[in-house]
């Protein structure tokens, strides 16, 4: 087994996740390993140590730039490779788009519920079973959530604590039409990576939790000209990259603070009694 086969948080990183792992701003390295599952292989996951604390590190989108887009994600091996490898707690790094304009660029949000508008990806591990019937009362692991909103509070950076997600198929980004949907159906972010991957970890009975940091407004939310070549053609202003590159490099430090926080702490939650009725009908 993996030197890293006990380890019981992971953090599976989004946009410029990369980065942090050229940089070696995550901590230590002891390991790093892709794992063969029975969905396919899994992104490398590596394992890291800061500060006395171990942890996993899942980079989504590749390792050298963005090499892989939402929709080509195997969210299905990179869940059940950290559940093989007794992982109790993700945290997903998420960096999505802003509806709602009371957030801004730069921003931590800390999401509490999430609207699923993808189309074409596999989203249960149950697939032509009976099992998979669950509840989604709280999509998100609210023990986690409480740490997170700890640490940020602490760190003193711009955060919130509620909102919805909106997560799209993609590879392309929503048209103004579509956002002005999602912001009739109450989303107040939208992005392209929560889904299926919050419902998969609660079908494995893991606690999940996204940390969002946001990246910039959605399609006509705010005047912005198309600039050719450049990041997201322009929805991204000077300052407002500047915004969020600041959080990227803060996001680190405010992780290992979560860890903290929730080391030694037994779980309180309902994330790891998902499939109790199943279990106890012997289904599973």
């Amino acid at each position: 087994m993996p030197e890293f086969a006990k380890v019981p948080i992971a953090v599976l990183g989004g946009s410029g996740a990369y980065n942090l792992l050229a940089t070696h701003a995550l901590g230590k390295e002891k390991h790093c390993q892709a794992i063969e599952t029975p969905y396919g292989k899994s992104a490398p996951i590596h394992h890291f140590s800061s500060k006395g604390l171990d942890f996993l590190f899942l980079s989504r989108h590749g390792e050298n730039d963005y090499s892989l887009t939402a929709p080509f994600v195997n969210y299905r091996a990179n869940i059940h490779a950290l559940k093989q490898h007794g992982v109790k707690r993700v945290i997903a790094w998420s960096g999505p788009g802003i509806i709602n304009t009371l957030f801004k660029p730069g921003d931590f949000v800390v999401p509490n519920d999430i609207i699923d508008e993808t189309k074409h990806r596999d989203n249960t591990f149950f697939k032509d079973t009976g099992v998979g019937f669950i509840r989604m009362n709280e999509p998100f692991c609210p023990q986690i959530a409480a740490a997170l909103h700890d640490a940020l509070h602490l760190s003193g950076q711009s955060h919130h604590d509620q909102a919805v997600y909106a997560c799209t198929e993609g590879p392309r980004l929503e048209t103004p039409a579509e956002i002005r949907k999602l912001r009739i159906l109450g989303a107040d972010l939208v992005g392209m990576t929560l889904a299926p991957e919050a419902f998969l970890a609660r079908e494995l009975e893991m606690c999940y939790t996204p940390f969002c940091y946001l990246t910039n407004y959605a399609e006509g939310v705010k005047p912005r000209e198309f600039k050719k070549g450049e990041l997201f053609e322009g929805m991204q202003t000077d300052e407002e990259r500047k915004q969020v590159d600041l959080a990227i490099q803060k996001f680190p430090q405010i992780i290992s603070k979560v860890f903290e926080g929730l080391q030694g702490v037994e779980c309180s939650c309902n994330c790891s009694e998902a499939l109790r009725r199943y279990k106890n009908k012997g289904m599973i």
